[in-house]
């Protein structure tokens, strides 16, 4: 008995698809609460709130914690394509734009950002679990698909699209922040360029966009849960984000929102 099939038995399709959405959806958005109400993911600018005192105390690098919570979902990707060897193009998509976002995230750990901080434990375990769970997720819900008729209408192109959109907008924008700390300057500064003229977190909104891709090349409702509740996190992490820039910088420049240009 091969590992799909274990799987299969283990989680029924039905059961397995209705309880991991509302459980994704439900876990993000309460996330996304905590974040306003100063209960912060420990990592970047709010590794050190008020709120770390909760914390466990134990912590890593930034750039070692970060390695370590990125590398599990990409070898889920990897592993994929020889656990569902499939020759659908939709299911090869999505194992492609799965794989290829957390390859760019470990890309940039080790040749784009710069650290200058250490991440708490609790925290990389959390987005850890998290986002292993979701590229394990999004792959393995994709298989309950395979032999069904295909959607009345096909948004997979238009998914691949606007995955490839958010995927370059995301990198670009966090290359702009790996300018600002040249020559070994740890402090914070104000983003320039970009969407950051208009907007203090643009690789929050260009990761949506990833997410809102990956969704419509996989058409599968988990995939929409994943992509509505990261919208509801990132729009919750942007607006603390904002508040803490205006809090810590007094020519922060009000007309900057913190998502969405000229609206959130």
């Amino acid at each position: 008995m091969n590992i799909p099939m274990v799987l299969a038995i283990l989680f029924p399709p039905t059961l397995f698809l209705t309880g991991a959405s509302v459980l994704t959806l439900l876990s993000l958005a309460i996330l996304g609460v905590l974040e306003i109400r100063g209960i912060n993911l420990k990592y970047s600018k709010f590794v050190n709130t008020a709120s770390s005192s909760s914390s466990i105390s134990f912590k890593v690098p930034s750039r070692v914690g970060m390695l370590l919570l990125y590398t599990p979902a990409f070898l889920v990707g990897v592993a994929s394509f020889w656990l569902y060897p499939a020759d659908d193009s939709r299911f090869l998509f999505l194992k492609s734009a799965v794989t290829i976002h957390f390859f760019k995230r470990l890309f940039e750990v080790i040749f784009i950002h710069k650290y200058s901080g250490k991440m708490s434990l609790d925290t990389m375990i959390i987005i850890l679990v998290s986002y292993f769970f979701l590229s394990l997720s999004l792959i393995y819900t994709q298989t309950f698909n395979q032999g069904l008729s295909e959607p009345s209408i096909d948004l997979k192109h238009l998914g691949i699209v606007l995955f490839l959109i958010g995927i370059s907008g995301n990198f670009y924008h966090h290359y702009l922040l790996s300018k600002l700390r040249t020559n070994g300057v740890k402090e914070y500064k104000i983003p320039k360029g970009g969407l950051f003229e208009l907007a203090i977190c643009p690789h929050y909104l260009f990761e949506i966009l990833e997410f809102l891709g990956i969704s419509l090349i996989s058409q599968t409702l988990y995939s929409f849960s994943v992509t509505l509740g990261s919208a509801l996190y990132f729009m919750c992490r942007s607006y603390v984000t904002r508040k803490w820039y205006m809090s810590k910088f007094e020519d922060f420049p009000k007309e900057v929102k913190a998502l969405i240009p000229f609206v959130f």
